[in-house]
């Protein structure tokens, strides 16, 4: 089992000598691909009845096969057919005429005449001769002379069929040892030629005065070759090195990638691939560039019979004159494994640390706000029960980031438990869970905690859905530091213990209509009463999972609406929605929902002190949604939040829209959300007061079977300008890619707005199927 090959490999490494030499090659006699002939290689069925002179089968003294018999079983004999058979017993020569065809083992040869000498081993094969390789290749000549056990041998007029589309062209060729093709005069390309005008040249080809093909090795390496496109010269190299296409992986040197960019200035990059063993394979980048050190990198990929580990790394240096800081050493590490222990278990780790966010935007590798370790292993049976155990360690990479404050999760175990069968006849699922967080310096916390949550549906005789809820939290706390960032809470400092039990009554009611050939129509009210005990002021409970919340049309019957176990809805409330639906034979719909939520207590802010979450009232936000897709390629979505006592006051607003016509999709945008008080202040100080109105707008789509492109841009409404442009262009056919990125960014990140301001990417990518692939990046 071997690894896919890895991104921009275009299937294998290739090999590229550094040195060229000009533009141009001399004059040579070359085949021409557009004269390749392609006729029918399908096996016919041998008859038997063997006679001399006669058509039949005859088996002759076995030899190595016709290609690389090191693979073949060299002890099977030759049997052959053809439509008349001559044996001259004091020369010693076969001679087959018409329809020959000779195999052995999985090779076959065929052609219009075959001649065996018995005594010298030496065979002829004159006519449309044809061998056919076990690893799908097809080798076509005018004529061939073979002998050492069809191990050596002469072949004129050459024309092969390669895997992966690929053909080769050749005036003549010599075998040596049945895995060694030397051929000169020699022509390869993976395109198809022209359907009008099978003369023209392909789209891509390579020239060469000679080429070898080495079975063993799987690589094909050509001296004095030009690439042409369509007929015309435009690189030349005196050495050119590429794999077989029948093999996924070989080591060798990746086409390199030049570009220019702020803080690299031009550089370089000539990556290596080095296929360790069939499981195994290792790349090695190297990066030269005029404002930094040089950089090396290293991707590395494993797989085992029960998993698999993924990995890159680099080390370089920071020139810290154009990189805003002080010159230093860097590197970055990015680790991963996956394995599967058995049929109910599974573990992986993740390891992932880097020297700064400056370093790895500097050098273009992946790029991430917050670095995650992690090591874990997770358990699963049926559908009934599942089990995680996992710890975790941080990183964030923003220089206004205090390390000691990122938290380190240690033990973070959860474990569910959902039987099938009904208890009290409903639906039962258990949980329970521990978690650690702890800092260097802050809030610290452990916390252990349990959940029930038992539904059970009934429907009545008039068609209501009636579901009866219970959901009951037990959770206890030990804490120190709370008084600290990131928390400030000075009040859950100590050990204490929360219980919660939340009950309600789901009632809604269907009423469904035929629109005839229009398809069903629905109206649906739906009121939901919850009740449970109030938990009053949680400012002495520690928070750590429910920082984020907003109130929306997912989560309205939700009976506790935080998203983590750190925070408990408390009192008596009744949800109410009025859902409606039309429901179209084609599958399309019109659907859309409104509702709200009342407290019947006056103690939620005291419950609820996230400040415009929609909550913050004793009647809620109202929140909406319309979905509008009557067709397959029409849809558009939009969710709204607008204030309890002024419908007409927005708070949210978020709408998209796509639409599909022959194949391209035009799609648009709308965003408006009011600043978040509870997470708008950053770890410096600052606060965002500014909402957020934008509108953007796309089309992308293939313009016809080889051509594709796309264009899409937002834009910010409330400060008037453009946020994000960005295009992409492509061609590919059966042997040739070539794409273009444009991506123009004005947006800026407050912490890093000296280094990274408004910047324009520029991105080209040339890939020739089977040889290699090219970038260019520019920033």
């Amino acid at each position: 089992m071997s690894p896919a090959a890895p991104r921009r490999r275009a299937g294998a490494a290739r090999a590229l000598a550094p040195l060229l030499l000009g533009l141009t090659l001399p004059s040579l006699p070359l085949p021409a691909l557009a004269q390749f002939d392609q006729p029918s290689v399908t096996p016919r069925d041998p008859t038997p009845a063997p006679s001399v002179g006669q058509p039949g089968t005859q088996r002759i003294e076995p030899f190595a096969g016709l290609g690389g018999g090191s693979r073949q079983d060299t002890n099977a004999p030759v049997t052959f057919t053809a439509d008349e058979v001559e044996y001259d017993r004091e020369k010693g020569l076969v001679t087959a005429r018409g329809k020959v065809e000779a195999w052995q083992g999985e090779r076959l040869m065929r052609a219009d005449e075959f001649t065996y000498d018995r005594n010298t081993g030496v065979a002829t094969a004159r006519g449309n001769v044809q061998l056919l390789e076990p690893d799908g290749t097809v080798l076509f000549a005018d004529s061939a002379e073979l002998k050492d056990r069809f191990r050596d041998g002469v072949l004129e007029g050459v024309r092969a069929l390669l895997a992966a589309n690929g053909k080769m062209a050749a005036n003549g060729a010599r075998r040596t040892g049945g895995t060694i093709n030397e051929l000169g005069r020699v022509v390869y390309s993976s395109c198809d030629l022209c359907k009008d005008d099978p003369t023209a040249p392909p789209l891509w080809q390579v020239q060469a005065r000679r080429a070898t093909q080495d079975k063993e090795a799987l690589r094909i390496s050509y001296r004095d070759a030009t690439v042409r496109f369509f007929g015309v010269p435009v690189l030349y190299t005196p050495y050119l090195s590429h794999p077989d296409p029948s093999t996924p992986r070989a080591s060798g040197f990746l086409f390199p990638t030049v570009g220019y960019t702020r803080f690299l200035g031009a550089f370089f990059e000539t990556p290596y691939f080095w296929a360790i063993d069939d499981t195994s394979d290792l790349t090695i980048t190297p990066i030269v560039s005029s404002r930094q050190y040089p950089n090396l990198g290293l991707e590395y990929r494993k797989l085992f019979n029960s998993g698999e580990i993924l990995g890159s790394a680099s080390i370089g240096g920071l020139n810290g004159k154009d990189t805003g800081g002080k010159e230093e050493l860097a590197g970055h590490i990015f680790l991963k494994g996956r394995f599967t222990v058995d049929e109910n278990w599974r573990a992986g780790f993740d390891l992932n640390r880097a020297s700064s966010e400056i370093y790895l935007r500097t050098f273009r590798y992946e790029y991430r706000r917050v670095l995650t370790s992690q090591v874990y292993t997770e358990g699963f049976w049926d559908t009934q029960g599942y089990v995680r155990l996992d710890a975790r360690a941080y990183q964030g990479l923003r220089t206004s980031d205090d390390t000691r404050q990122v938290p380190y999760v240690l033990p973070n175990i959860y474990a569910e438990r959902a039987p099938r069968e009904k208890v009290l006849g409903g639906f039962l699922t258990l949980d329970a869970g521990l978690l650690g967080i702890y800092r260097d310096i802050g809030s610290q916390s452990q916390r252990i905690a349990t959940r029930a949550r038992w539904e059970r549906p009934e429907i009545d005789g008039l068609g209501g859905v009636w579901t009866f809820k219970l959901l009951a939290d037990g959770i206890g706390y030990r804490a120190q530091g709370q008084q600290e960032p990131p928390t400030n809470l000075p009040d859950a400092n100590g050990t204490r213990g929360v219980g919660n039990i939340r009950a309600a009554v789901d009632w809604r009611m269907p009423f469904v209509r035929s629109a005839g050939a229009y398809g069903t129509q629905t109206i649906e009210p739906r009121v939901q009463l919850v009740t449970g005990p109030r938990m009053g002021p949680q400012r002495s409970i520690p928070n750590e999972d429910s920082v984020d919340f907003e109130f929306t049309d997912a989560n309205l019957f939700a009976l506790n609406r935080f998203n983590g176990r750190d925070r408990q809805e408390g009192g008596s409330r009744v949800d109410a929605a009025m859902r409606s639906a039309w429901d179209f034979p084609n599958g399309g719909q019109v659907e859309g929902l409104v509702g709200r939520s009342y407290r019947f207590d006056n103690d939620f802010r005291n419950e609820n002190p996230y400040a415009g979450s929609g909550l913050d009232e004793r009647a809620s936000a109202w929140v909406a949604r319309l979905r509008v897709a009557p067709v397959s390629w029409f849809e558009t979505i939009g969710r709204v939040r607008t204030k309890g006592d002024q419908p007409l006051n927005r708070q949210l607003a978020d709408t998209t829209a796509n639409l599909t016509v022959k194949g391209v999709t035009f799609s648009a945008g709308y965003l408006y959300s009011v600043p978040l008080p509870y997470l708008t202040s950053d770890t410096v100080g600052r606060t965002a007061s500014r909402s957020r109105d934008e509108v953007s707008a796309g089309i992308a789509g293939k313009i016809n079977q080889y051509w594709r492109a796309g264009f899409a841009a937002k834009y910010d409404l409330g400060i008037g300008r453009w946020v994000l442009m960005q295009g992409f262009a492509g061609y590919e056919d059966e042997c040739f890619i070539l794409e273009g990125r444009f991506i123009k960014r004005f947006a800026q990140d407050p912490t890093t707005a000296t280094l990274y301001p408004a910047n324009t990417v520029v991105l080209f990518r040339i890939g020739f199927k089977t040889l290699g692939e090219y970038f260019f990046r520019a920033l």
